[in-house]
């Protein structure tokens, strides 16, 4: 790994928005991703104490210079959850203005989930951002929504809900396509190699990383050997 990375995995009701009990309920993890040599930082998946966030980045010399979304559902980017009002991206913006960016079919989501449209840069798998001078590559793994998209900078990959140490994220919400879900952790995540280490959008799980491999060789979702047994197992 570069010594330029600056990468902090917080978790919500923990590590900031101590007193969100929703926050302590949800196990959401929010990252923190950035180059230490011109201080530039993304959030990844703001939601809750977006304020704590913003400090968080400046105790570290840190300056917000954009976010990047794993998908709408407002855990992670803010809005209405059951009738609980979470902070997210409209709160943020408010302390300051910059580009989130978004996977292209997950753009009307967000705005739906939280009012947000003039700030989404729209992207393809594939695409490189550039966070000072270290590039983090999005991949579009659809299945628990349309636009999830995963992140991979060095030899770390950011999840979000598509896989978890334990499982993987529901296909039975809106946008949720099981078939979809399988072709990406079967095929989109297949050239991530065995030694990146997965930092999901949960803790759903007793570690809060874990490589790849380890999670391909212990993780329930990987055993299915044909897209049959796939949704036979998980097509619900």
């Amino acid at each position: 790994m570069s010594d330029r990375l600056y990468f902090r995995q917080l978790l919500a009701g923990r590590d900031f928005a101590n007193g969100d009990f929703v926050a302590r309920q949800m196990v959401n993890f929010v990252y923190l991703i950035g180059d230490r040599q011109t201080g530039d930082a993304v959030v990844v998946d703001p939601a809750y104490g977006v304020g704590d966030l913003v400090d968080l980045l400046a105790g570290d010399d840190m300056r917000l210079s954009g976010v990047l979304v794993t998908h709408w559902h407002p855990d992670h980017v803010g809005g209405d959850l059951m009738g609980h009002g979470i902070e997210g991206l409209r709160e943020l913006l408010e302390h300051r203005e910059v580009p989130v960016h978004v996977q292209a079919d997950e753009a009307q989501w967000v705005t739906r989930a939280t009012g947000v449209s003039d700030l989404l840069a729209h992207h393809d798998s594939g695409d490189v951002v550039d966070v000072g001078s270290l590039g983090v590559t999005l991949l579009h793994t659809p299945g628990h929504t349309p636009g999830s998209q995963c992140f991979m900078v060095e030899n770390r990959l950011v999840a979000g809900d598509t896989l978890f140490l334990e499982g993987c994220g529901r296909t039975d919400l809106p946008g949720g396509d099981p078939e979809a879900m399988y072709d990406s952790l079967t095929r989109r995540l297949a050239k991530v190699p065995d030694d990146t280490v997965l930092f999901p959008g949960h803790l759903y799980s007793a570690e809060p990383s874990a490589t790849m491999g380890e999670t391909r060789r212990l993780n329930y979702v990987f055993r299915p050997q044909t897209p049959e047994q796939w949704l036979m197992m998980f097509g619900r």
